[in-house]
């Protein structure tokens, strides 16, 4: 795996440019600047994420409750857009304008931080873990140690225009087989049957996952992260770069979906007009329709990727995120504060606001959702017979980088499947052997 400093050689020309831009970005704080009693000393913690809408809301209120906690204490917000995220946190921490609590996705690109002695170890800070969901808070521990306090799970299913559906007389897929034949339907009613925005590359990855599962079940991908047998070259992964590929021919996607980022909203927008019937997404999307199109969640229905009639998966099995997962800077000059801020952030107070306004599953115990769409999702869960994190943010982030990549160019037809899963098979080995 690559250390911090060499990702940063990459990308630190960016730098500047990345820092000085504003774009969407938003930095907001809940009250001026004020003294606690007894004390004269004005403290601002600074603090980033990428959640917009209903979870922005929460996070507000959660710095509320903590600034009335510490009168003399500021917590600036700044919201970057989620395509830009990554890229900006990396070049904040490896420089000298890191926050003092940042969200991040756990996993993968969370350890590198850890492995470059980037982040505060919470493992023994004042800090209540048994409020947490045993599977959430291991994604951010990393060698017995604790990174990272999550709040989300986010799970990824697909969500239809119910309207369309009835109009065309189209029930909800149970099978694959179905899920094709409601395709071809909706091409002829001259609707488009899948929206997607993959210019950032994930959207298009939920599919390789999914189909991955569906036709060879948990254990391919587990064998093949852990070196244990398994392969990214796997039969698996070849027939699953073929369906990616059959859903291109099918015309099953808005045209030039590659070139859309997702971030933008016109794909989303497609959803909400009625041009397109589904999208594969994460349960942020609920949070999207609520921030932005409120009036189309009375259409909306969800569901889960279908099972596939001739698979090993099972088809309980489930992808699904941690987001946010809460760390905090070792660079941070206020780390004890940092810990209560975080502590607030993923109080059961905050778990319950969360799971009720952006319509996501908490990691976070005692929480009783209101919210149909969390009920549904957190039923998924716990019904699961697997649940796999993102290949993106479980991966070493070369061979995470890869396979966004690798999946981009099979959705473009630049690739086969045979190419595309030797290549992730190729780095793995390497990364393997360093």
């Amino acid at each position: 795996m690559k250390s911090l400093k060499a990702i940063m050689a990459f990308v630190m020309v960016l730098g500047v440019f990345l820092l000085a831009a504003c774009g969407q970005e938003k930095t907001s704080t809940s009250k001026e600047e004020s003294s606690s009693k007894g004390s004269d000393e004005k403290i601002t913690l600074n603090l980033w994420h990428f959640d917009p809408g209903k979870r922005e809301e929460v996070y507000f209120k959660a710095i509320e409750r903590f600034e009335k906690e510490h009168p003399n204490v500021t917590v600036k917000p700044l919201l970057i857009p989620n395509d830009k995220y990554k890229q900006r946190l990396v070049v904040a921490m490896a420089g000298k304008n890191a926050p003092d609590v940042f969200a991040s996705w756990g996993g993968g690109y969370l350890q590198e931080f850890a492995d470059s002695d980037k982040l505060v170890d919470l493992t023994d800070k004042d800090i209540d873990y048994s409020r947490f969901v045993d599977v959430a808070l291991e994604n951010s521990k990393f060698g017995d140690k604790v990174y990272g306090l999550p709040l989300g799970i986010s799970t990824y299913q697909f969500y239809y225009n119910k309207e369309i559906f009835e109009k065309n007389g189209i029930e909800v897929p149970k099978t694959y087989n179905e899920l094709l034949e409601s395709i071809d339907v909706l091409k002829k009613a001259g609707l488009y049957p899948i929206a997607l925005a993959n210019q950032p590359q994930w959207p298009g990855a939920f599919y390789l996952m999914y189909l991955a599962d569906r036709i060879g079940g948990e254990d391919v991908f587990k064998s093949a992260y852990n070196r244990e047998g398994g392969s990214f070259a796997d039969s698996t992964y070849v027939k699953a770069g073929e369906m990616i590929q059959d859903l291109v021919d099918r015309e099953a996607f808005n045209p030039g979906f590659n070139g859309l980022p997702y971030d933008a909203g016109a794909a989303r927008q497609m959803i909400y007009t009625g041009k397109a019937a589904m999208m594969l997404m994460t349960s942020g999307f609920v949070n999207n329709v609520r921030d932005e199109f409120p009036e189309f969640e009375k259409k909306m229905g969800v569901f889960q990727f279908p099972a596939l009639e001739d698979g090993k998966g099972d088809s309980t099995n489930i992808s699904a995120g941690i987001s946010p997962v809460w760390s905090i800077s070792k660079s941070s000059k206020q780390q004890e504060l940092s810990v209560e801020l975080i502590n607030e952030l993923t109080s059961v107070e905050t778990g319950t606001a969360y799971a009720d306004m952006s319509g996501t599953p908490v990691a976070i115990k005692g929480v009783e959702p209101k919210d149909e769409y969390v009920k549904t999702f957190t039923e998924w869960i716990n019904a699961a017979n697997s649940i796999q994190f993102p290949y993106d943010q479980t991966l070493a982030p070369e061979l995470a980088q890869l396979h966004k990549e690798t999946t981009f160019k099979l959705f473009g037809k630049t690739m086969t499947p045979k190419e595309a899963a030797e290549a992730m098979e190729k780095k793995a080995a390497e990364l393997e052997k360093k």
